[in-house]
């Protein structure tokens, strides 16, 4: 199929695009390979946004990843806005078509909003991770809404430039993605560190005398001088409409990330089936799997392999360095594989089904070992 494919474009220049043209061109595609990305900036390290590159006491340049090697013309600072799926033409903002043999679609997501204002802050890209990081220096009072993974990092980065930090969240911080057992772990860390934690039944943002605050279900008005949300993100699909591929949500894909023959997906705007449905993996780690299915996928139809996942997650916040391999969230007790509860631990779950998941917690080990425990 290689020989049959003249033109790809890739559609997105995250950690996804930029893996599928590395893959492309690592499996023989020698063509004319173009990437259109929304931002002016060449790809960059998103976990980085909400970890090292908010510390005050590091460099800018924690975000950086190496210059690219796939030789593709680069349209940044471009967005696709529609797609003749059938004619095979991509149509740009500035009124530019290209036509392609095949295309990946890796346009990512947004962040997700609760209110209209322009002073409520998200933390999606280098730009929002900058200008935030300039507001901290300043050690104003912070109110972040979400207790995610984005959330909670985001918050330990604040305490660290000095801020009073307030995080409101539904639900017991990260307790829905790791479950409850390291959720009170990073919550007995947090609140140790200064952080206030208000759990409450719903959220929102309200304007109020023209700023933004956060109101909680009982009414109470929480304020501060910077207000962050980080409740989510949303897959940018909206350009496909009319094209036949999306109904308004995320891309469902097959188990090589095909859309069709020639059009594939990767990354945070694709669903790929898991346990008989179709789901998003918005992980850093996930994109980069998937756009390696799916590069080989255009590149050599059925043949390709499938998507075989390997869970893995890590976050770091308030001190504390956890790597996660294996399906979460974890339910019960843990067994304790090395090291102590109390400090540095290596950590395994047995799932009811007879799988596992591994967990170091501020533990030194490579990767390939840690997966190895969930045998």
């Amino acid at each position: 199929m290689v020989s049959t494919l003249k033109r790809i474009v890739v559609v997105g220049n995250g950690i996804a695009g930029l893996t599928a043209a590395d893959s492309l061109r690592a499996g023989g595609f020698d063509g004319e390979l173009t990437m259109v990305g929304a931002e002016t900036r060449p790809a960059y390290s998103r976990p980085a946004l909400s970890k090292a590159l908010l510390r005050s006491d590091t460099d800018l340049t924690s975000h950086e990843l190496p210059p690219p090697d796939h030789g593709a013309t680069e349209l940044l600072g471009r967005t696709a806005v529609g797609l003749d799926a059938d004619r095979r033409v991509l149509t740009l903002d500035d009124g530019t078509e290209l036509e392609y043999d095949g295309l990946v679609i890796a346009s990512g997501s947004r962040a997700r909003r609760l209110g209209t204002g322009s002073d409520e802050l998200v933390l999606r890209t280098l730009d929002d991770a900058l200008a935030l990081r300039e507001k901290l220096s300043s050690r104003p009072d912070v109110v972040i809404v979400g207790g995610g993974p984005l959330g909670m990092e985001a918050a330990s980065g604040a305490l660290e430039a000095g801020c009073r930090v307030t995080v409101v969240t539904n639900e017991p911080p990260l307790e829905r993605q790791l479950g409850p057992y390291l959720s009170s772990h990073i919550t007995a860390a947090a609140t140790a560190r200064g952080l206030t934690l208000i759990i409450t039944p719903g959220a929102r943002v309200v304007d109020q005398d023209g700023r933004s605050r956060v109101e909680l279900a009982d009414g109470t008005i929480i304020d501060g001088e910077i207000l962050l949300s980080a409740v989510g993100d949303i897959p940018n699909t909206e350009w496909l409409e009319g094209s036949g591929l999306a109904d308004g949500g995320p891309l469902a894909v097959d188990s090589r990330g095909r859309l069709r023959p020639e059009i594939v997906a990767a990354g945070d705007v694709a669903a790929f089936p898991l346990a008989g449905a179709n789901v998003r993996s918005p992980i850093w780690h996930s994109a980069i799997e998937q756009a390696r299915v799916a590069a080989g996928a255009l590149l050599h139809g059925d043949a390709a392999p499938e998507l075989q996942a390997q869970p893995y997650f890590w976050t770091e916040l308030f001190d504390l360095n956890i790597r996660v391999a294996g399906r979460t969230p974890l339910v019960g007790e843990p067994e304790l594989v090395d090291g102590a509860l109390d400090g540095p631990a290596l950590l395994r779950w047995r799932h009811d089904d007879g799988t596992a998941a591994a967990v170091s917690v501020n533990y030194r080990i490579p990767i390939p070992r840690l997966r190895k425990l969930c045998d």
